[in-house]
């Protein structure tokens, strides 16, 4: 067998999945904040701070929606898997200890020749009062699965503005920066060992996507939202190229309609590493 087609469509069981004032610290460090100045952020790295609530950073979202459903894609080598998109939906602010319930649906299979692309949604709801507190869209592809013949839909159209970016962020991760990521959850020993990284064609292990988006998500939390994570409604965007642990991002924002931004985050040589970005806050 290679992928399960028959997963597209059929919604798993509910899983529970909770989460506490550490493990929010945690994902915070994981995706550097605080690190340019440790006085910086205490709202997001601290829960004893004088006159200082923690709060959850938004992006924290797609861990709050990720759960161990038991199910399987397929027999493949997972050291050809990647994250290809993430998108999320916020429909409440997220609290500090938390316990929800996820159901999750592959949404579809798309044959890129090369590859399959698998695309999943997730709903995250309040355990206690069954009420929607995130929605999640995902995208992994994965090298060597195509062929199958079934393309998938377009995606929405996305143009680069013709002007200069009107806010621009940089952070610089840390060498270490996947090993203190991959406490949150994400264990893929593609972010840690060198042998599993070669397999997948990589010269030394790869930055998590997701700690690329979670920096992505702290520069148009602190640009767009005055720093208030209840400011924050959505976000998505397409990873299009891997970070090494040790570059230094570039977000560039661009304000679109009212509530709304365009963004894009690159290396500071230029690649392109999240493409097509889309931002709404209030």
């Amino acid at each position: 067998m290679a992928l399960d087609h028959d997963l597209v469509g059929v919604a798993s069981e509910p899983v529970e999945r909770s989460w506490r004032a550490d493990d929010v610290i945690l994902y915070a460090l994981g995706v550097g904040a605080g690190a340019q100045d440790p006085t910086d952020e205490l709202a997001f790295t601290t829960e004893n701070t004088a006159g200082v609530e923690l709060r959850v950073l938004p992006t924290f979202a797609v861990l709050a929606a990720q759960a161990r459903t038991g199910r399987r894609l397929g027999d493949f080598d997972p050291a050809k898997l990647v994250h290809a998109e993430q998108a999320f939906e916020l429909h409440a602010p997220l609290p500090v200890d938390g316990r929800v319930q996820v159901v999750s649906t592959v949404t579809g299979i798309a044959d890129k020749g090369s590859g399959a692309l698998v695309t999943t949604e997730s709903t995250a709801a309040d355990a206690e009062t069954g009420k929607p507190l995130v929605t999640t869209r995902s995208g992994v592809f994965i090298r060597g699965e195509g062929g199958f013949g079934r393309s998938g839909s377009t995606s929405d159209p996305w143009a680069l503005p013709e002007r200069a970016p009107d806010e621009q962020v940089r952070y610089r991760t840390r060498p270490e920066q996947a090993l203190v990521y991959r406490l949150s959850g994400d264990r893929n020993p593609l972010h840690a060992d060198p042998a599993f990284a070669a397999r997948g064609g990589f010269e030394r292990p790869i930055l998590h996507g997701l700690c690329t988006y979670g920096f992505t998500g702290r520069a148009l939390l602190h640009a767009l939202c005055d720093s208030d994570p209840d400011r924050f409604d959505a976000m998505s965007g397409r990873f299009s190229r891997p970070v090494l642990p040790g570059d230094e991002l570039v977000v560039s924002i661009w304000r679109d309609e009212p509530g709304t931004a365009l963004f894009r985050t690159a290396t500071a040589d230029g690649w392109v590493v999240i493409d097509r970005g889309r931002v709404r806050f209030h």
